[in-house]
C-alpha cells in the first residue's frame, strides 16, 4: 500500500480485525481516526470497549448513530424478505447502504477522504478481489459495493491470514481478542431465535401445510418464514430417510419438502445482476451461492425480462432464493445478483451444454 498523507477513517467494531487494520495504517504513517456505528439499542454497551481500543491506539473515536436508518433500511427489509418466502442476506445490504454508505458520509464530514475496515478482501486496480486467506475471504459480503465506494476504500488485511493477524495484534499489546471468539454475521440476531425476532417485527405465527412438490401433505407448521432451503431439523416428519426443505410458497403458506437428491439443481435465475465489468453478452466463470459455498463453474446468459439464467457444470445443493450469487473470474468479483424462486428446467440449450462439458 503506497504511503499517503490522506486522513483515513477506520470502522472500529471492538474486534481483532478492525483493531489490527487501524494499527497497520498507523504504522504506515496514515492519519487515522476511529468511527463506531451505533446500530442497535444495545450498541452503547460496546462503546466503552471500543473507546479503550482507540485510546490504546492513540486515535480519536467518533460515535455515529445510525440506529434509525439501520432499522428502516436493513431490519425492515430483512423482515419483508422473509415475509415474501425468501431468505435474505442483510450483511451485504448493510455494507452497501450503511457501513460504506452512511458511515463513510459521516467520515467525510469529519475530514476523512478514505475509509478502512478489517475485511479480508483486496482491491486491485479498482476491482474487488478475494482475500489471501481462503478460510476468511469476505469478498462475498462486499459484492454490492459500487466502483465509487471501492475507489475510496482501504483493506489492510487483504493480504493477511487470520493467525498472522492474531500474532500481529498481540505484538501491539492486545491480548484479549482470542478469548472473544468470532463475531456473528447477523449482528441484530445476536443468538436469539429467528422466529422470536420476526415475531417482534410483526410476523405472527400462522399455521400452514408441509407438502411435497407433488402436493402430498406430510405435516403442518406455524410459519413458513421459520424455514429455509436445505433445512432438516424441526420438520417433525418421521421416515427412514430425512426430509429437507426444498422450497417455500408464501402465497399458499406452504413449506415444500423433499429428499436430499431434490436439493440439487443445475440452474438458477438471477435478478438485479449488477456487473463490476462491462456487461457481457454471455459470461462464464465461477459462481458462489453463500459465504462459505465453494464457487462452482457456471455459465450465465441474459433473459428477455432482464434476469440472467445461470447453468452449473455440476448440480449445486440448497440453492436459496433471496440470497446473493456472486460471480468470479479467478479471484475477482465481476458481478452479483439475487437468486429468484425458479422451477427447474429439464432442457438445456445445446450451446450451454457444449460450453459446460
Amino acid at each position: 500500500m503506497p504511503l499517503s498523507p490522506r486522513n483515513i477513517g477506520v470502522a472500529l467494531s471492538g474486534g481483532v480485525d478492525s483493531t489490527t487494520a487501524a494499527a497497520l495504517l498507523l504504522e504506515q504513517g496514515f492519519a487515522v481516526q476511529g468511527f463506531f456505528m451505533l446500530l442497535l439499542p444495545e450498541s452503547e454497551q460496546q462503546v466503552g470497549k471500543v473507546q479503550q481500543i482507540a485510546d490504546r491506539l492513540g486515535i480519536p473515536l467518533h460515535l455515529v448513530d445510525l440506529r434509525k436508518q439501520f432499522q428502516q433500511q436493513i431490519i425492515a427489509t430483512f423482515t419483508a424478505t422473509y415475509r415474501q418466502g425468501l431468505t435474505p442476506n442483510p450483511c451485504i445490504l448493510c455494507n452497501r447502504l450503511i457501513k460504506f454508505g452512511l458511515l463513510f458520509e459521516a467520515m467525510v464530514a469529519k475530514g476523512m477522504n478514505a475509509m478502512a475496515t478489517g475485511h479480508y478482501a483486496r482491491i486491485e486496480d479498482g476491482r474487488l478481489c478475494r482475500g489471501l486467506d481462503p478460510a476468511k475471504d469476505q469478498s462475498y459480503f462486499l459484492c454490492r459495493l459500487t466502483a465509487k465506494q471501492l475507489s475510496r476504500l482501504v483493506l489492510p488485511l487483504g493480504d493477511w491470514r487470520k493467525q498472522d493477524v492474531f500474532a500481529r495484534v498481540r505484538a501491539t499489546g492486545f491480548n484479549h481478542f482470542e478469548k472473544d471468539g468470532e463475531s456473528q454475521d447477523v449482528c441484530f440476531l445476536a443468538g436469539q431465535d429467528l422466529a422470536a425476532f420476526l415475531d417482534k417485527q410483526g410476523i405472527k405465527a400462522r399455521s400452514g401445510e408441509i407438502v411435497t412438490r407433488k402436493g402430498r401433505v406430510l405435516g403442518s407448521h406455524l410459519g413458513y418464514w421459520k424455514y429455509t432451503v436445505g433445512q432438516r431439523r424441526g420438520l417433525g416428519i418421521p421416515d427412514a430417510t430425512p426430509w429437507y426443505v426444498t422450497g417455500l410458497d408464501a402465497e399458499q403458506h406452504q413449506v415444500i419438502v423433499g429428499k436430499n437428491e431434490e436439493l440439487f439443481q443445475r440452474e438458477l435465475l438471477l435478478a438485479d445482476l449488477q456487473w463490476q465489468i462491462d456487461p457481457p453478452e454471455q459470461w462464464q466463470g465461477r459462481v458462489q451461492l453463500r459465504s462459505r459455498h465453494q464457487a462452482a463453474e457456471a455459465k450465465a446468459v441474459p433473459t428477455e425480462n432482464g434476469c440472467w439464467r445461470v447453468f452449473f457444470k455440476e448440480p449445486q445443493r440448497a440453492v436459496t432464493p433471496g440470497q446473493f450469487a456472486v460471480l468470479y473470474e479467478d479471484d475477482q468479483v465481476v458481478g452479483s445478483g439475487v437468486i429468484q424462486p425458479h422451477p427447474l428446467l429439464a432442457v438445456y440449450p445445446d450451446d450451454i451444454l457444449h460450453h459446460l462439458s
